[in-house]
């Protein structure tokens, strides 16, 4: 069986939307990451940090879905990482309210022994020199390096991420930070220019507008799916990312025409991920649901047309 490495924050939240707010919850991206992964019956392994406030309870549901927590640091007498936001009524944009790194700000990433040979390796939103101590870790090279980042990191660590992007076979960003690393407002001119920094494929999302996969000149769009009601957006590009590098690590093929698959797949697990707040409707989500709107985005993006 396919083994999966996650890296990324294990982490409390607190939301609020004009739908509602919560206090402390689950979130961070490795654990929304590691939660659609899940949904493929694969091997995985999330790497991460937490504190001595971290309940057993949560650490046990990820296990009870076959997500291991072996890469999980436990700091006894550390607090886990928590942020706090509040979204506005377009849920396109949000304020941060509060930013409390605690353990996060001292982690140094080990890698579990048993995961050095992981075929795939997702690393999530973090310092690039937590991204690439991982990727130096690896006994082995693995078959797909994919890479999350956000403006953060280019504002203020861009000389270190732009050696993790050299390393790594895809990377996914949103439409902004594409625009924002290449120096291009063009999609299309700026998934070229991040070409050449390294990854083979450049996926681009676009949150409520879908996402964009680009290869040399191939080029693929997936829509997202319309929905009635939105909640909570927190975690759905991270829980895209999970399923698609999740559908990847099932099915051992890495070519762009399979890539396609693993976008519809990513674009339709984060379109459950918004339906409640934090990690509640990824960690209650069946196989059934999961094949129904499925049959949906084909419906969606299928259509005959007679070319003359």
């Amino acid at each position: 069986m396919s083994k999966l490495l996650i890296v990324g924050t294990v982490a409390f939240d607190a939301i609020e939307t004009p739908f509602g707010k919560t206090d402390k919850i689950l979130g961070g991206a490795g654990t929304y990451i590691g939660l659609a992964a899940s949904q493929f019956g694969i091997n995985s392994n999330i790497v991460s940090v937490v504190g001595g406030d971290f309940p057993e309870d949560y650490l046990e549901m990820l296990q009870d879905k076959n997500i291991e927590t072996t890469g999980i640091e436990i700091v006894k007498e550390g607090k886990t990482f928590f942020w706090s936001g509040k979204y506005h009524n377009d849920l396109n944009s949000r304020d941060t309210l509060e930013t409390q790194l605690n353990v996060l700000a001292e982690f140094n990433p080990i890698v579990p022994e048993d995961y050095k040979d992981a075929e795939v390796v997702m690393l999530g939103n973090l310092h690039p020199s937590v991204q690439m101590s991982v990727i130096e870790q690896m006994s082995t090279k693995p078959k797909l390096i994919v890479l999350d980042t956000m403006n953060f990191w280019m504002d203020n660590t861009l000389e270190d991420l732009l050696e993790v992007i050299s390393k790594v076979d895809v990377i996914t960003i949103n439409d902004e930070e594409a625009r924002q690393l290449s120096n291009e407002y063009s999609l299309v001119k700026a998934a070229q220019k991040i070409h050449e920094m390294g990854p083979k494929y450049v996926v681009i999302k676009k949150g409520e507008h879908g996402a964009l996969l680009f290869n040399d000149e191939n080029v693929f769009f997936a829509p997202a799916l319309p929905l009635e009601d939105v909640y909570d957006p927190t975690g759905a590009g991270d829980t895209f990312a999970g399923g698609f590098v999740g559908y990847l690590s099932q099915t051992k093929d890495f070519s762009f025409e399979n890539m396609k698959n693993a976008i519809i797949h990513g674009s339709n697990l984060a379109s459950f991920c918004v339906e409640k707040f934090g990690t509640e409707r990824m960690e209650n989500l069946t196989k059934k649901e999961v094949y129904t709107r499925l049959q949906q985005f084909k419906e969606l993006t299928q259509f005959d047309i007679e070319l003359s």
